[in-house]
C-alpha cells in the first residue's frame, strides 16, 4: 500500500500503531514483519494536538501542550533526553490552534536549553 504513495518498504522500518495502542499480538505482528514498534515517550501532552474544542475538558490548547512539554523538561532529572514527542501533521479543521504552527518556537526554545535533535533511526541505534 505504501508503494502507491512512493514509499518503499525499506524506507519505513518503524510502526506506530493507531491511537498508540498495542498489545503482545500487535508487537509480535510488527516483529514478524521485520518492523520496529515505536511509541511516544509518556509524560507530556504533545500527542493531544488532535483534540478539538468540542471535546470539552479533554481539549488541550497548544499553549497547554507546550506548557506540559516545558514543565516536564524542567521537572525531570533527565529532561527530554531521548524523548519521542508525538505531534500530528494533520488535525481536524475544528482545531484552529494548530500545534505544528508552534513547532519552530518549541524547537528554538529547546535548542536554547542545550538540546539537539536526532532522526528516529539514529535515536534508536
Amino acid at each position: 500500500e505504501m508503494a502507491r504513495y512512493g514509499v518503499e518498504w525499506e524506507d519505513a522500518p518503524y510502526f506506530l500503531p493507531s491511537y498508540e495502542w498495542y498489545n503482545r499480538q500487535i508487537a509480535d505482528w510488527t516483529t514478524g514483519l521485520g518492523l520496529t514498534l515505536i511509541n511516544y515517550s509518556p509524560g507530556t501532552r504533545s500527542h493531544a494536538d488532535y483534540t478539538t474544542p468540542d471535546m470539552g475538558t479533554r481539549y488541550l490548547s497548544s499553549d497547554a501542550i507546550l506548557e506540559s512539554i516545558l514543565e516536564y523538561e524542567a521537572a525531570d532529572a533527565n529532561g527530554l533526553n531521548g524523548f519521542i514527542l508525538l505531534m500530528h501533521i494533520g488535525t481536524a479543521p475544528q482545531r484552529t490552534d494548530k500545534l505544528y504552527d508552534r513547532l519552530g518556537a518549541l524547537l528554538d526554545s529547546l535548542v536554547a536549553r542545550g538540546y539537539s535533535f536526532e532522526r528516529i533511526d539514529e535515536l534508536l541505534e
